[in-house]
């Protein structure tokens, strides 16, 4: 159970079918032996990851135990303990780029999921298995604050005057998927739009935090708070 599986799918082809369950018996009485724990290294919300462990835990008597960073830290992390040759975990889920990096240093192993059979051809990665799921980025406020109708209607209303160093995001060092998301905007918008809107948000002052946006949980780590 110590060999690093690259995807959450180690842990979900567990209960995806009795089929596929029945085929690792085996493979998760030998876990079990070897201290019964699988530890996971993930940026995927808590709710979700919270989920994902009740529902392993249920289905094959394991434990699962995660550490919740963002997808750079993940990163870090990995590569650290990979580098050294004392790698820590079991099952890696973070972003796909992040996913590619970590994978072209060696540092996990290739797994074919029976799962995968649920997923289309062009949501399979060659290297990496099936895309399980989208990041999606919008602009959230305080309700107590900013009344609905007040609100930013369109994503250039929230570099007005009025909100000036009180905006907030994710800090791109920590989390690559700010610059990401930055970088395409081209995509959804004129690129001269796009140009404009980066230069008037940095020109907002917004705060860049370190931190993740969603609370942690008791499996989570304590240095991730609420923003």
């Amino acid at each position: 159970m110590r060999k690093i599986s690259h995807l959450l799918f180690g842990l979900l082809m567990l209960c995806a079918t009795a089929t596929a369950f029945s085929q690792d018996v085996k493979l998760i009485e030998a876990a079990k032996k070897e201290g019964g724990k699988v530890i996971v290294y993930t940026s995927m919300e808590t709710f979700t990851a919270d989920a994902i462990k009740a529902a392993f835990e249920k289905k094959t008597g394991l434990q699962m135990e995660y550490w919740r960073g963002g997808s750079t830290e993940v990163m870090d992390r990995v590569l650290s303990e990979h580098r050294v040759g004392k790698p820590i975990f079991d099952v890696v889920a973070t972003t796909g780029d992040h996913m590619h990096l970590m994978a072209k240093e060696g540092a996990f192993v290739k797994y074919e999921s029976p799962s995968f059979k649920g997923f289309g051809k062009d949501a399979i990665d060659p290297n990496l298995g099936a895309r399980y799921r989208n990041v999606l980025y919008g602009v959230i406020y305080n309700k107590n604050d900013i009344k609905p109708g007040e609100a930013p209607k369109t994503l250039e209303d929230v570099t007005k005057p009025e909100y000036r160093g009180k905006l907030v995001m994710p800090h791109p060092v920590n989390h690559t998927l700010t610059t990401q998301w930055l970088a395409s905007l081209d995509k959804v918008m004129p690129k001269a739009r796009a140009e404009k809107f980066i230069r008037d948000l940095a020109a907002a002052k917004p705060f860049l935090s370190s931190l993740s946006f969603l609370p942690p949980t008791a499996s989570a780590p304590a240095k991730h708070p609420s923003a």
